[in-house]
């Protein structure tokens, strides 16, 4: 009876010894790694999204994801999914860095049934704005475009929303 009990308590220890380091230390890395802005106010951009409609961050309403990626980036690629879940919902810019050409990143869309906004920052311009050095990189800012959150590295649907939902309830 002691033996099991022992087990069992070895297992749990482990258990909650894993989800600690499965949630704790990408968010720490995460911090680390971020990016020095020069402000926490959301910098000016015009851009066109490869759809060929314009972008002009000074239109933005509402709370909104600035997703920097790129098609060479294995964990970008993983994290698409998530991206496109969430744009579902809330407003989500998503920046393809050093990607190829338009029609390179329209395929990767279409190849992999997905709808989110991009814009197409094929000479890095928008990424050395926002000192971005890592992908992906993601930054959320609400409603007044003051920045609330970012985060270098893989992101769950489940986080932004959290992140979102957060901003939306403490803005009102």
């Amino acid at each position: 009876m002691n033996i099991k009990k022992l087990n069992i308590k070895k297992i749990s220890y482990e258990i909650i010894t894993t989800l600690l380091l499965i949630l704790i230390v990408p968010n720490i890395i995460s911090c680390i790694r971020q990016p020095k802005l020069d402000s926490n106010i959301l910098p000016r951009i015009q851009a066109e999204f490869i759809d060929k409609n314009k972008f002009d961050s000074s239109n933005i309403k509402d709370a909104t994801i600035i997703h920097f990626w790129a098609l060479w980036c294995p964990t970008c690629k993983l994290e698409t999914s998530n991206i496109e879940s969430v744009s579902k919902d809330v407003n989500v810019i998503t920046i393809a860095v050093n990607s190829g050409s338009d029609s390179d990143i329209q395929e990767f869309m279409t190849k992999n049934k997905l709808t989110f906004k991009v814009i197409n920052d094929s000479q890095s311009k928008l990424a050395n704005k926002f000192n971005v050095e890592m992908f992906p990189t993601t930054f959320i800012y609400d409603k007044n475009q003051e920045l609330k959150f970012s985060e270098v590295g893989y992101t769950s649907t489940a986080g932004l929303k959290a992140r979102m939902l957060w901003i939306e309830k403490s803005g009102k």
